[in-house]
């Protein structure tokens, strides 16, 4: 009993520790892309010890999965819960989040990047997956037309990408003029 206080110490502090490691994998990969992730530069972004990141990923391909992961768990949680929203309108909200996720391009560089790793590695794409659906569920809320569905998934990945090639990305009025179009008749 007396150590079961200092296991869970223990282990919340390696999760803590995994977290801080992805988020500086998805630094890494805003600023040198994927190309430039190791085990040493991750550490030394996240300021821990050179071997921490070896010690809690097994491989470079570990430490990618698990930051695609967050990102698309994140997402797709996000999507989630403008579509759980009762009554109204919810365009205007999922708009302003695609604005504000736009306004971040590094960030959204970055899960670009790991995104499109999934296209290469069929292992990855249960979490690509996961924010798909999430997209598909929103948009089944303002439509029951399985194309626009289909269109709205799309939609969104491409507006985002878009985005991240223009000086300025789009505002919330315009990702919400669009996705109003896409999604009523």
């Amino acid at each position: 009993m007396l150590n079961e206080p200092i296991a869970d110490g223990r282990l919340a502090k390696g999760e803590q520790r995994k977290r801080e490691l992805i988020e500086a994998t998805l630094r890494v990969v805003a600023r040198d892309g994927v190309s430039g992730v190791s085990h040493r530069t991750v550490a030394r972004e996240a300021g821990l010890p050179a071997t921490a990141a070896a010690y809690h990923f097994q491989g470079i391909e570990d430490l990618l999965t698990a930051a695609l992961t967050q990102c698309m768990d994140e997402d797709a949680e996000r999507m989630r819960v403008l579509a759980a929203e009762p009554g109204g309108d919810a365009l205007p909200k999922f708009a302003a989040l695609l604005a504000r996720v736009a306004a971040e391009p590094g960030h959204l560089l970055a899960e670009y990047e790991l995104y499109l790793l999934a296209a290469r590695e069929p292992r990855l794409r249960e979490s690509t997956d996961r924010w798909m659906s999430a997209l598909a569920d929103f948009a089944r809320r303002h439509t029951d037309d399985p194309v626009r569905v289909e269109m709205l998934v799309g939609l969104v990945d491409g507006l985002l990408l878009q985005g991240l090639l223009r000086d300025e990305p789009p505002t919330a009025d315009r990702f919400e003029a669009i996705l109003r179009t896409a999604l009523t008749s």
